[in-house]
């Protein structure tokens, strides 16, 4: 709504004593209401379980996040600073994501992961599902930091439908999965800083391995934990 700030308030003209017209009081303006269909629900009214098996049209999905990553790709400085900007954007979404997940699983399963394992195995599975359909391609833990473990995906989609430049050959744009995956992992409240790297072999070119460094904390509460057992 446009502001009337800087407009001065005129005086309405007098209808002469020998006219027929009255003057028209002012108009009385009704606040704006959200607008709702015909049958009085909004999008809050439906069953969150009704879309959970609904797919979205892959022209649709490379359509958006092209614009999404033309959007983070505006003054940037490289392509670190780009990657960055992709995982601040998936990070809210792994947020809301996990209570919704969590919600959808069976009573039994849906308790929120507080351990390392039951939390890459959420990822490798009901995350991966929900994003791409299917499961993540394999979980590794590194064989020389305790903190860093790795869940590869040998087809990523969200990099189908995206063309690198050669002098960016580096740039890896599932950098915003990475973002979603380290918002999933602080939800739970397992801190970790999450990235995306080209791990493209003869049989899979286009491999991303998305490194998982979990805080010293979280590996030290972890090690606590295994010694109560």
């Amino acid at each position: 709504m446009a502001s009337n700030q800087g407009f001065k308030t005129l005086p309405q003209p007098t209808a002469p004593a020998s006219s027929s017209h009255q003057p028209v009081p002012n108009a009385q303006r009704t606040p704006q209401q959200l607008r709702t269909p015909s049958n009085r629900k909004t999008i809050y009214d439906r069953n969150l379980n009704r879309t959970r098996t609904a797919e979205l049209s892959r022209a649709s999905f490379a359509y958006l996040f092209s614009e999404m990553v033309s959007y983070a790709q505006k003054r940037v400085t490289g392509i670190q600073d780009l990657e960055r900007r992709l995982n601040e954007q998936g990070y809210p979404l792994g947020l809301r994501l996990l209570p919704l997940l969590l919600y959808r699983e069976p009573p039994r399963t849906s308790l929120r992961p507080n351990r390392i394992l039951p939390l890459l195995q959420f990822i490798h599975g009901p995350l991966w599902r929900s994003l791409f359909g299917r499961t993540a391609d394999a979980i590794e833990h590194s064989s020389t930091a305790a903190n860093e473990y790795m869940i590869s995906d040998n087809e990523p989609l969200i990099n189908q439908y995206i063309s690198v430049p050669k002098e960016m050959n580096q740039l890896n744009c599932a950098a915003y999965v990475a973002g979603i995956i380290e918002g999933v992992c602080d939800g739970c409240g397992l801190k970790a800083g999450v990235s995306a790297h080209n791990g493209g072999t003869d049989m899979w070119p286009g491999k991303t391995v998305f490194l998982i460094r979990f805080d010293e904390g979280v590996v030290e509460r972890e090690g606590l934990l295994e010694g109560k057992k």
